[in-house]
């Protein structure tokens, strides 16, 4: 396992606003917005349960199934590609700030959230209390 104390480049949502995502998140990201087709967004939020109290949800949707007080965040992928993230505001208040990053580990690999609002965190990395 490789540790480093490099801090990698984040994206924000093209309004300067949303969850930060790193470079190496943002390329997966990216590649499984391909593959997922034109009329789907990552919908992104919270839920009771877990370890520590509540987890992180992350899955894509239909854009159809954008509700009305959702936030809707537009990133841009380094090859200019464009995707949505769209976070209910129960959720967001969360989550406001959060880093999703995105490890290649063997072990414990798969995307990783970095939470400011959290005062614990599980040893999973999904769950949190705040």
């Amino acid at each position: 396992m490789s540790t480093s104390n490099i801090t990698e480049a984040t994206h924000t949502a093209v309004d300067g606003k949303g969850i930060l995502i790193t470079n190496t998140a943002m390329q997966q990201l990216a590649r499984l917005c391909l593959e997922q087709g034109q009329d789907k967004l990552l919908r992104v939020g919270v839920r009771s349960g877990g370890c520590s109290g509540m987890s992180y949800t992350m899955d894509f949707v239909p854009s159809s199934e954008i509700h009305k007080d959702d936030e809707v965040y537009e990133y841009s992928t380094p090859d200019r590609e464009m995707f949505k993230v769209v976070c209910d505001p129960k959720s967001l208040l969360y989550i406001y700030g959060m880093q999703l990053d995105f490890s290649t580990e063997l072990i414990g690999g798969g995307f990783n959230f970095t939470n400011p609002n959290a005062t614990q965190t599980c040893g999973c990395g999904s769950s949190f209390s705040v």
